[in-house]
């Protein structure tokens, strides 16, 4: 169902007031996505000089997306840091075990945290919303760890209504596609390295360039890469002009085969890979 003008709205005010409450200030986690950059949005209506919105920088950003970023917060008008995070010199956000997600979103807040002083506000905040309840996410179990606050979802907030919201407030990436890091590309147990997100990161660049803007690159064992498009896009990779020129590319990126999926896009497909024990301890909060 979509949601009613008026219905957005009165959730609008809502969320405001609860940026307000923040009244030694926030700072928002602010990766350049949809929930993030209305939170930031809000934040800056809410709370004008008393926001900040802080951006991680590592080997696991799209170099496109912290673009992005940089221009989504210009465009808001919050005060933008970016901060430059050091997962991958942890062991642990290495093995890639399906506990990643925890430990980098623990770098990010512990830093964050660490320079609540300097950056002249009292708390942070996530773009979290309620779609993200109960599912498998061990970023949330960190921000809890941490009190970490999600405005959306004390407001009351479904990923529609976020979306529904940024497009009246006219914010350009109200139907932007959901872009988790590059290190969610590895399949579980292949370790996450430097070299391998740059390798997807290009690979996604290439997709991208063919107007394929909501796809992914998985990584497998092997240097095996899998490839998601929308289903309505899986004749045109495998046509043979396209298919021969995509193959050849990856190739040339270092992988050692190419394959299509022909189940089309799925977000978080990868998830059904982790150990039922780590999907376990990190699904609740």
């Amino acid at each position: 169902m979509t949601p009613g003008p008026t219905d957005i709205a009165t959730k609008a005010d809502r969320l405001l007031a609860v940026l307000r409450s923040f009244g030694d200030g926030v700072a928002v986690a602010f990766s350049g996505g949809i929930d993030s950059t209305v939170v930031a949005k809000a934040a800056a209506l809410a709370l004008g000089d008393r926001a900040v919105a802080v951006t991680a920088d590592s080997p696991s950003v799209a170099r496109a997306e912290l673009a992005d970023a940089r221009r989504l917060a210009a465009l808001i008008g919050i005060r933008h840091e970016v901060i430059r995070t050091a997962e991958f010199d942890n062991p642990d956000y290495q093995r890639n075990d399906g506990s990643r997600c925890y430990h980098c979103k623990s770098e990010l807040y512990d830093e964050i945290l660490a320079r609540l002083s300097d950056l002249g506000v009292g708390a942070v905040c996530s773009g979290a919303n309620l779609d993200d309840e109960g599912d498998y996410r061990p970023g949330l179990v960190a921000a809890a760890e941490r009190r970490v606050r999600h405005p959306l979802q004390e407001a009351g907030f479904t990923k529609a209504e976020v979306r529904a919201l940024a497009r009246a407030w006219g914010l350009p990436t109200w139907d932007k596609p959901a872009s988790p890091c590059l290190s969610s590309r590895l399949a579980p147990g292949l370790a996450v390295t430097p070299e391998r997100t740059a390798r997807v990161e290009q690979a996604e660049a290439y997709l991208k360039g063919l107007g394929l803007w909501d796809c992914r690159v998985r990584l497998h064992e092997g240097d095996l890469a899998r490839i998601e498009v929308p289903v309505a896009e899986v004749a045109r990779l495998a046509e043979p002009d396209v298919r021969d020129r995509l193959a050849r590319r990856f190739r040339e990126l270092g992988f050692r085969y190419v394959t299509l999926d022909l189940e089309g896009f799925r977000s978080g497909s990868l998830n059904d890979l982790v150990a039922l024990d780590v999907r376990r301890q990190y699904s609740s909060v």
